[in-house]
């Protein structure tokens, strides 16, 4: 989190990036890093995976606004970073496929 928000500390402790990262990690999306239980938020786990997922299909280049419609099911609800997270891991190679 201090590469992605490096100055911003209350960014870096938001519940919602960390549900994200920790999310894509349970599910073994992250390289490096083994599934298991790491306590995420399931919903931003949800948005998280399914963001990688469509990543991970490469039919097109995503926006951080396209990627956070196309995985909520609610046009209201405001995205917290999230797909900060996925593209910032997407950028650098470190999303795999399960």
């Amino acid at each position: 989190m201090l590469q992605v928000y490096p100055t911003s500390i209350a960014a870096r402790k938001k519940g919602s990036p960390r549900g994200a990262f920790l999310g894509l990690c349970e599910e073994g999306f992250v390289k490096g890093i083994p599934p298991g239980h790491y306590a995420a938020s399931k919903d931003n786990k949800n948005y998280a995976v399914r963001a990688a997922e469509l990543l991970l299909e490469g039919s097109r280049k995503w926006s951080r606004s396209e990627l956070w419609q196309a995985v909520t099911e609610d046009p209201s609800k405001k995205e917290n970073h999230q797909m900060d997270i996925v593209l910032a891991l997407w950028k650098h190679d470190l999303i795999v496929k399960r």
